[in-house]
């Protein structure tokens, strides 16, 4: 088995006590020193790593993209192929990822923002992030409505997504997840042809049936190979000479 290296622990280290330091006093307020004293390590670890606090705040950022786009990701691999509302919803659901919405991550979400209008690397990377949510909701949206019409239903959610997930990020109560995939699902409702969320429902169900029929299955094929199934019959029968003895 491969050894681990120092760069594998220390990076990740690194960043967790950034955003965690970013949390509690602020981006100004996050000190090399601060970072690396919650990191347990000197400070000369980070400018070694990342070259400064700067570079810190680049790579975290990067790690927290790249968990944005595993979320999204995950969640459209389990959507049905056909299936455009689900498949919108996987995307939008992906950027409400429970790993988006902790502290930390909100935090350093807001750092980020505020940094990228004087930080080129910064600025890169939110285009970046901004133009692969527009490809995936344009992908998407194409397959059922003109290209104008998908491009501007793809910036309109762009926008809810961006703006409930910042006022969000600004009240005492944090981002409701559910509520915002609610009211971003009743804006598609109102762009997209009923037929697709008709469709949408069938192929939930069917989903849901294939399911149900797999456990069924698997239960079976488990009763068949050991006891557990029948353990219960005993009981059953032996309840019939007690109530007669009775």
């Amino acid at each position: 088995m491969p050894k681990v290296g120092m760069d594998e622990i220390r990076r990740p280290q690194l960043i967790q006590a950034a955003m965690e330091v970013i949390a509690e006093v602020g981006l100004q307020g996050a000190s090399t020193a601060l970072i690396s004293r919650a990191a347990g390590v000197s400070p000369g670890i980070i400018n070694h790593y990342f070259g400064g606090k700067d570079g810190l705040l680049e790579a975290t950022m990067r790690t927290i993209l790249r968990q944005l786009s595993e979320g999204v990701q995950q969640r459209l691999s389990q959507a049905h192929p056909d299936d455009v509302v689900g498949r919108l919803k996987a995307i939008v659901g992906g950027n409400f990822d429970p790993r988006q919405l902790d502290r930390t991550v909100v935090t350093t979400w807001l750092a980020f923002w505020s940094q990228a209008m004087h930080k080129p690397q910064l600025f890169r990377l939110q285009r970046v992030n901004e133009r692969r949510l527009l490809s995936h909701l344009r992908l998407e949206l194409k397959r059922a409505l003109p290209t104008d019409q998908a491009n501007f239903v793809a910036l309109a959610i762009a926008a809810l997504i961006d703006g409930i997930w910042l006022r969000g990020a600004l009240t005492p109560e944090g981002i409701n997840s559910q509520l915002a995939q609610r009211i971003i699902t009743d804006y598609l409702q109102h762009q997209l042809p009923v037929a697709l969320f008709q469709r949408h429902q069938q192929l939930l169900q069917t989903q849901i049936q294939t399911q149900t029929q797999t456990q069924t299955q698997t239960q079976t094929t488990l009763c068949t190979t050991s006891d557990s199934c029948t353990s219960s019959t005993p009981l059953t029968t032996e309840a019939g000479p007690r109530h007669q003895e009775h």
